[in-house]
């Protein structure tokens, strides 16, 4: 079968197309035929080199993908043949706290991910599709809407009538806009496009800031909020954007940090606000159970932004990586 390999990782060229034979499942293992991938940013990392967890060369491309069921192998007791599944992020980390010893094991980075028509996976690393939903649908779930969820409902859980604030119109930001909106809370949008705006305001969020007219947004936000700041903050700029967030939260608000952070300083004074941070490394299986549970109580469908074959998976990385999408994309099949 034909299947996209990591052959560098020292730029997207590094992506290549070849021959790999079709897998077979083992004992406890299903073998699922791949009808749709998307695309995180962390794939790019991972191409680039920048990816804090360094891929095994010549493994399958991509953490997220959609499929269903066509072999199962010995002990398989939870699916059956035609089931439609979903792969979770870390298929070592089932449920309670992260340890980083979790992040070891992670597909299209240290084992086969699903850029390839067929993938072999243990049968405790996926979840089911939910019914509603489509193969291209359920394939931006595994990282992005697992972020946005485990962010939303950690240590401090939002509550309705709270303030979120999320940053750009990527796919953690938009899930996390549609959760918030689903627990009644009210969301402030920050882009930098003015094109983006009205699609927010569309999607729910009570107020959108363009931070390209309004680059120190942060008093904007506290003048939205009566002063008070948001109670959680999405955080998906990194440093460029870190400090205005910070400045934007409550006391004793809870600022998740889900962007990959380069090197770089950020002033000691930025952290006056007497604020809660927390780093969110997307979420267990347990967390995207719960989260998919929510998804159908409220019939909620994700925003894909663009579409792409199979034999153009390149072409997809590419787009993602020039940055003016809304929402996810995805890779079907030719």
């Amino acid at each position: 079968m034909k299947a996209f390999h990591i052959q560098a990782t020292t730029g997207l060229d590094g992506l290549v197309m070849k021959d790999l034979p079709e897998p077979r499942p083992g004992p406890g293992q299903v073998l699922v035929r791949v009808r749709a991938r998307s695309v995180n940013f962390r794939d790019i990392r991972i191409l680039n080199g920048l990816y804090p967890v360094p891929a095994r060369l010549g493994v399958v491309a991509l953490s997220d993908g959609a499929g269903e069921v066509v072999e199962v192998g010995s002990g398989v007791t939870q699916l059956a043949v035609g089931d439609r599944v979903m792969g979770i992020y870390f298929p070592q980390w089932l449920e309670g706290r992260f340890a980083m010893r979790l992040a070891a094991e992670q597909f299209g980075c240290t084992r086969d991910g699903m850029l390839a028509p067929l993938i072999a996976v243990e049968e405790s690393a996926l979840v089911k599709v939910p019914p509603h939903l489509t193969f291209e649908e359920a394939a931006t779930l595994p990282c992005a809407a697992v972020t946005a969820w485990s962010a939303l409902v950690g240590p401090r859980p939002i509550l309705p009538g709270e303030a979120v604030l999320t940053v750009g119109s990527g796919g953690v930001a938009l899930f996390g806009l549609q959760f918030a909106k689903l627990f009644g809370a009210q969301v402030i949008a920050i882009t930098s496009s003015e094109d983006k705006v009205a699609r927010l305001t569309q999607l729910g969020a009570g107020a959108v800031v363009n931070s390209s007219a309004t680059p120190e947004w942060s008093s904007v936000v506290r003048e939205m909020t009566n002063g008070r700041g948001v109670d959680h903050v999405l955080e998906t700029g990194g440093l460029g954007t870190l400090p205005r967030s910070i400045a934007a939260t409550a006391e004793e608000g809870m600022v998740n940090v889900v962007a990959a952070l380069d090197s770089g300083a950020i002033d000691v004074k930025t952290f006056r606000n007497p604020i809660i941070m927390r780093r969110t490394y997307v979420g267990s299986r347990a967390n995207f159970e719960r989260m998919n549970r929510a998804i159908c109580a409220n019939a909620l469908r994700p925003v894909i932004d663009r579409s792409f074959a199979f034999s153009d998976a390149r072409e997809a990385l590419e787009y993602s990586n020039a940055r003016g999408h809304f929402g996810k994309i995805v890779i079907n099949d030719d």
